[in-house]
């Protein structure tokens, strides 16, 4: 039988049993100081009543002050003892799943929309760990205190005891599960919807201007408005049975009360309990409740938690969960205890490669291809006939459909994530800039890269002007996601971090977008002198921009559906009309984009 995903997700959060163990007693302590504060001023109350000796009463007065005070300080701790956990929970989480996802099978992430990865790994992740202080923390605290309330009523009267105990069931086992039924219908359909919603406001901000431009701006505001509804409409389904859970809790504390009085008083007219003991009896449950009227929350709190795990779960699973884990928290070693290096010579060989997206039909089919340092291949050919694709399978990130794909003379399938990563580095035109410095956005590509390196990359991509005349150089933030330089500069930002790597093959997605044709071409030009240098490199350059092409190995002229023709640049401007074509309609005059620009930043005081 498989566990249950919400545990496995919890599992991988790496709590502490000494620490959630010292965490719930807290919580015990916490809301047993209530309890007892509520019993002893009862007792107080009613034993003033009888005009006693002060002396009588002095030991009630400090023990409601001691109660008060407690309950106040060990919630604190309390609160900040299980959100200690929780939060470094979620920290594990997420580096379990960047760690996971970097060593593991990575198609199923490429598959997904940017706006519903970041949901998993954002609030999905959040979700998980919320159940520890909004879901189990709590029903464990409320399940000792209810066994401790129960004893102590049954202390002074059995009877009322047991009318407790049958109210707190009803609060606490009869109510969750009503809402537990109306979260389940919540979030199963509610799910969907805020994974898309998610992902569709993701879309709309990040690519406002081209939806615009495209027309489709206006579907995908629909797109969200109903994503939106839907939500909304699994909650008022779910809606009636929380509502109900919350009627049942109100009136098992109003039963408990009244039992209890129903019970006790005709008790005190026998004799068998004290008058001062009835009010104990009586207001007692009153407190006692406190801590199972949580439960429904937490109820709700674990079926929300559930459908989060099983979408986290979904993500490390396609990628190899186990293995990806292991690999990733212990380094391979040799006998003698050091770290294994697997030096690569950067061969990579296709042979029938068929490229495409998993569950859809394939986009290139029968692709030979060789390179290696020293080594450059143009893929080229209209939008969307599938260059990218061919980029990221022969990157390892897509498995090959069909056909051999082989590295150094193993096959891509059977090695280890880190060692395809550490040989063959890929450049797509959506890569991520992150919100930081010049030389960390470069230094993601190798972390040991220095400021004279990063300079170095810069100016082989065409961006020695560009960041020379920013405000603070190499250490000048970018912004999210570089909001505030151009395409151009953007694109070029990009293929500076694939320079700053060390793999000996790199893989460019369309590096001359968004350029003035003597940028790009001059661009295009200097990543093939790449292969001229000591340290050569391999190049697969994917691009639209041909008239730099005349001295790479190979041109590959991809047409729908597959391959239209290959060959040097000029043997295809002999033998490929619509090669040629393409050539020739480079020279005709377009809009270019405008020279660089410095970041502008605010002034601030």
């Amino acid at each position: 039988m498989r566990r249950d995903p919400l545990w496995r997700a919890v599992a991988l959060l790496g709590v502490s049993k000494r620490r959630a163990a010292g965490a719930v007693l807290l919580g015990v302590l916490a809301l047993g100081s209530a309890i007892a504060l509520a019993a002893v001023s009862a007792w107080l109350i009613a034993r003033a009543s009888q005009m006693p000796p002060v002396l009588t009463l002095s030991v009630a007065t400090v023990a409601v002050r001691f109660f008060g005070i407690s309950r106040g300080v060990l919630r604190y701790l309390e609160r900040l003892a299980s959100h200690t956990i929780a939060l470094s929970g979620m920290s594990t989480l997420r580096t379990r799943i960047y760690e996971s996802l970097s060593v593991g099978r990575l198609e199923s992430v490429a598959s997904l929309r940017r706006g519903d990865l970041l949901a998993r790994v954002g609030a999905d992740v959040d979700s998980v760990g919320d159940v520890v202080v909004r879901g189990l923390f709590p029903s464990a605290v409320a399940a000792v205190l209810a066994v401790a309330s129960t004893v102590l009523v049954g202390a002074l009267h059995p009877g009322a005891a047991l009318a407790l105990a049958a109210c707190l069931v009803l609060a606490g086992v009869v109510a969750p599960w009503f809402a537990a039924v109306g979260a389940r219908t919540t979030e199963v359909d509610g799910s969907a919807a805020r994974s898309d919603m998610a992902a569709l406001a993701q879309e709309i901000v990040d690519d406002a201007s081209v939806l615009t431009v495209s027309g489709h701006l206006d579907e995908r505001l629909a797109s969200l408005h109903t994503a939106d509804q839907r939500l909304a409409a699994s909650t008022d389904r779910g809606a009636r049975t929380s509502g109900a859970a919350s009627a049942l809790g109100t009136f098992a504390v109003g039963a408990a009360v009244l039992g209890a009085l129903l019970l006790a008083v005709p008790a005190v007219a026998a004799g068998t309990l004290a008058p001062v003991a009835l009010a104990v009896v009586v207001l007692t449950p009153l407190a006692a409740f406190e801590a199972v009227q949580a439960l429904p929350a937490a109820a709700i709190q674990i079926s929300r938690s559930r459908q989060a795990a099983i979408r986290v779960l979904a993500l490390l699973d396609s990628a190899g969960t186990p293995s990806a884990l292991q690999a990733a928290s212990a380094p391979e070693t040799d006998p003698g205890g050091t770290v294994e290096h697997h030096p690569s010579e950067g061969h990579l060989v296709a042979s029938g490669l068929v490229c495409g997206w998993p569950d859809r039909a394939p986009v290139v089919s029968g692709l030979d291809l060789e390179v290696r340092p020293g080594r450059a291949v143009a893929i080229v050919g209209p939008s969307g006939t599938g260059k990218t694709t061919v980029l990221m399978t022969l990157a390892g990130l897509l498995p090959p459909v069909a056909g051999e794909l082989v590295l150094d003379g193993c096959d891509v399938g059977t090695l280890p994530r880190p060692t395809v990563a550490a040989t063959v580095v890929l450049t797509t035109e959506d890569a991520h800039v992150f919100d930081t410095s010049v030389l960390e956005n470069l230094r993601v590509a190798r972390g040991s890269t220095t400021e004279d390196e990063a300079a170095a990359a810069l100016a082989l991509a065409g961006l020695e002007a560009w960041f020379t005349a920013l405000p603070d150089g190499l250490h000048t933030q970018l912004g999210p996601d570089a909001r505030t330089v151009s395409g151009g500069e953007r694109r070029r930002l990009l293929v500076a971090r694939a320079l700053c790597s060390a793999a000996p093959l790199l893989l460019v997605d369309e590096p001359a977008e968004h350029l003035d044709p003597t940028t790009a071409d001059t661009l295009v030009t200097d990543l093939l002198a790449l292969r001229d240098r000591p340290d050569a490199r391999g190049l697969i350059i994917a691009t639209h921009r041909l008239s730099a092409l005349r001295t790479v190995d190979e041109v590959i002229f991809f047409e729908t559906g597959g391959i239209l023709a290959r060959g040097t640049h000029d043997a295809l401007l002999e033998t490929c009309t619509a090669y040629r074509e393409a050539v020739e309609a480079e020279a005709t005059p377009e809009l270019v984009e405008a020279p660089p620009t410095p970041v502008q930043h605010p002034t601030t005081t």
